[in-house]
């Protein structure tokens, strides 16, 4: 059933008049109680339709042992709620605290989530248009320079927020993922050529920034997390957004490895954009494991994807002219990618370097936690 065709997706027609006129709602007590009731079955609606097995994506237990969980947030997570990007000058970004809060959720920890979130609201909800800043430097004043967004890391908070208050009875979450999914839709989310694109941020991609706009990420599409947009912010353009994103990455074959690029001009043809690197790289790296979370197991785009990324079996950044690997990536963490499309392709058990998580940089020890609450969730015969 499609997500617009469920019998519980009614929103509160004052919500719905607010996001008509481009409005947000501000605080809890906009919304009453029986509001606030149906706004939670809407997303929990939401959330179903997301589950392969038809059970709500809302945890009733934690996805991510404590353990695991214990040793992240030690490395990671600081007293003051930010997540330390340790392999990029100790910064914090929006796309870290979003990975965070929704971490902190599997992990079913509200007091860990509610540290996280009060650094993000405080520190980097700080545009105009509802958005967050996409980075936040401790070895500058001020910390932040660079007001513009980071798409992926609106959407990640936007979705642990939507998850959280769902499963939570937490109105202020709830409504706070309302406003960011709103923005998200007003600001990012774009028509060209009869595609429907997301913006990687507000201000440098569109066509009027760049003589080769607009430029996309392939990897911003967070697929999971589109329909519980669609839900906080009802638009047909979701839907969309996430047809045409599957429909780009089956068209971005670049070089002898048939790869997608990390920034990608959509100005007539896909292309690398001008200005970058013609490479698959780091954030790249991911979106296997986004399309598998998100439950787009097209068996024909996951092994292309994998066995282009890969070098003898090992992830690696990948130039896309030459075809040959330019990095290669042996941390667990970005071997799971691989690990979890052998899994939805043909059954294949993780190895079990996968399952010991000994967290080093950031990046990759939170692929593995998503990718370890993915395979434990929905593929428990491949542990």
């Amino acid at each position: 059933m499609a997500i617009d065709e469920h019998p519980l997706l009614c929103l509160p027609a004052r919500c719905l008049r607010a996001f008509d006129r481009g409005q947000h709602i501000d605080d809890a007590q906009t919304a009453g109680p029986v509001e606030m009731r149906r706004l939670r079955a809407f997303l929990l609606a939401a959330t179903v339709a997301l589950a392969p097995t038809g059970e709500p994506a809302v945890a009733q237990q934690a996805m991510i042992n404590a353990g695991a969980w214990s040793a992240y947030k030690a490395k990671f997570l600081d007293a003051s709620g930010r997540i330390v990007d340790n392999g990029n000058g100790n910064i914090s970004h929006s796309e870290g605290q979003g990975y965070g809060l929704l971490l902190a959720y599997l992990a079913a920890n509200p007091a860990d989530f509610e540290q996280i979130w009060y650094f993000t609201r405080t520190e980097l909800l700080l545009r105009d248009d509802g958005l967050a800043v996409w980075k936040w430097d401790p070895n500058v004043k001020p910390h932040v320079a660079d007001t513009n967004n980071a798409t992926d890391g609106d959407m990640l908070i936007a979705y642990a927020l939507a998850l959280a208050g769902t499963a939570w009875k937490r109105n202020d979450y709830i409504l706070a993922a309302s406003r960011m999914a709103q923005a998200l839709l007003a600001e990012t989310v774009a028509s060209s050529q009869g595609r429907t694109l997301l913006l990687p941020g507000t201000q440098g991609f569109t066509g009027s920034d760049r003589d080769d706009g607009p430029v996309v990420n392939p990897s911003y599409w967070i697929y999971e997390a589109i329909p519980v947009m669609s839900a906080l912010a009802p638009s047909d353009a979701w839907k969309k957004l996430s047809d045409d994103g599957v429909e780009l990455l089956n068209g971005m074959q670049f070089g002898p490895r048939r790869l997608p690029a990390e920034w990608v001009s959509l100005r007539d043809k896909p292309r690398p954009a001008k200005g970058f690197d013609a490479e698959f790289s780091y954030n790249a790296i991911r979106i296997p494991l986004y399309l598998a979370r998100g439950g787009i197991t097209d068996k024909a785009l996951l092994i292309r994807l994998q066995k282009g990324m890969s070098q003898d079996g090992v992830p690696a950044t990948i130039d896309l002219t030459t075809g040959r690997p330019k990095t290669l990536l042996p941390d667990p963490g970005y071997r799971i990618v691989n690990d979890v499309v052998a899994c939805v392709v043909d059954g294949t058990k993780l190895p079990s370097s996968a399952l010991q998580f000994a967290p080093a940089l950031y990046y990759p020890s939170t692929l593995q936690l998503l990718g370890l609450a993915y395979i434990g969730e929905k593929h428990p015969e491949c542990l």
